[in-house]
């Protein structure tokens, strides 16, 4: 059971999200617009984010693509922050305060906490979603649950699209 009202607006939201990110994608035919409109109803429906967006395996490194925020970094380094963690380890990392850690990158100076989640193909990482927070500790289970489904959702969605890698 819910134990305030906020928690479940936030709930009702996330289900509201995955539903419109699911709707999007049937709906879409080219990734990349489909992935800017995912990522712009993404902060749309999440509170207290100042960035998401996505970053793609090219080679060894992860390369930005649609986001919604402030610039940011246009290539990660294999392994290397939050992102390369997730793709390195093809498992969601929720970070509560991304000053404690051990080699985080720093595009946007006001965040202070993130979730990373991978994007799969053929078995295998090829880019992730990665969402900051100016707040500390942000990013619950739910969250992460509902961020996994969505990250399920795209690789089926961008599995087809041959054209996209």
């Amino acid at each position: 059971m819910f134990n305030s009202r906020k928690e479940q607006d936030r709930a009702a939201n996330l289900a509201l999200l995955a539903d419109t990110v699911q709707s999007m994608l049937e709906a879409g035919d080219d990734p990349i617009a489909a992935l800017a409109n995912v990522s712009a109803v993404i902060n749309f429906y999440l509170d207290d984010i100042n960035w998401v967006g996505f970053y793609f395996l090219k080679g060894k490194d992860l390369v930005l693509g649609p986001f919604q925020g402030l610039p940011a970094c246009t290539r990660i380094e294999e392994g290397k922050g939050v992102c390369g963690r997730a793709a390195a380890t093809a498992k969601p990392v929720i970070v509560a305060n991304v000053h404690e850690f051990p080699g985080h990158i720093a595009c946007d100076s006001a965040s202070n906490s993130e979730i990373v989640i991978p994007l799969f193909q053929d078995g295998r990482v090829y880019g992730v979603l990665d969402v900051d927070s100016p707040s500390l500790n942000r990013f619950s289970g739910a969250d992460a649950a509902v961020l996994t489904r969505i990250g399920e959702e795209i690789s089926a969605f961008l599995s087809g699209k041959s054209n996209f890698r």
